[in-house]
């Protein structure tokens, strides 16, 4: 006997049951889709499309992000808006007051022509020492994670000399007594240099 007929008489005498037959035509294929899904899916990426241009459409022609800053020793989240070399922040206290402050400038290059701030040089513009004259007659300076009280570090002339430290980088910062400041990361700056007392 050849294998072809052992095959035969074995399953030869094997049948699928009629309800077996009948269910096979009435099942439905699983990867199917109805259309109403489809066209929920559709408008939910149309509306979120929309909603992104309405986004930039506010802001047309500016950068805005959420950034971390310090203020005031304190590291805090703002939105930055950034527009022709000038940026406003906004921000939340830790009391929930919203406060805005803004700043920006332009830069002059080597030929003499001016150019608005870059996003980098607005940035290291935030970051810069803050000095603050408080209502209780306190002098306090801000620098990233650093908040330190000077009152009585003012000399004779009214005038006082820090150094600021930052990792391996230092900033030589000079304030004159409500008449401003000045920092390098070279050396001290003399208040001759850029006071606007007469």
């Amino acid at each position: 006997m050849i294998d072809k007929d052992r095959y035969q008489r074995t399953f030869g005498l094997l049948h699928a049951s009629g309800d077996f037959l009948k269910e096979v035509p009435t099942m439905r294929p699983k990867h199917h889709f109805p259309i109403r899904k489809i066209t929920v899916l559709c408008a939910a990426v149309l509306l979120l499309f929309s909603m992104a241009s309405v986004c930039y459409a506010e802001n047309i022609g500016g950068i805005r992000r959420t950034i971390q800053l310090w203020i005031h020793g304190d590291q805090t989240s703002a939105v930055m808006d950034i527009q022709d070399g000038q940026y406003t922040i906004t921000y939340e206290d830790a009391q929930g007051n919203t406060h805005q402050r803004g700043g920006g400038g332009v830069a002059y290059e080597a030929d003499g022509s001016e150019r608005p701030l870059t996003e980098e040089e607005l940035m290291e513009q935030l970051n810069a020492p803050e000095v603050a004259y408080l209502e209780d007659g306190t002098v306090w300076v801000y620098y990233l994670d650093h908040a330190m009280e000077i009152t009585d570090r003012f000399n004779e002339d009214g005038i006082c000399f820090l150094q600021l430290k930052n990792g391996d980088e230092t900033l030589y910062l000079t304030i004159e007594y409500n008449n401003g400041y000045a920092y390098s990361s070279d050396a001290f700056i003399q208040p001759e240099e850029w006071s606007t007392s007469p």
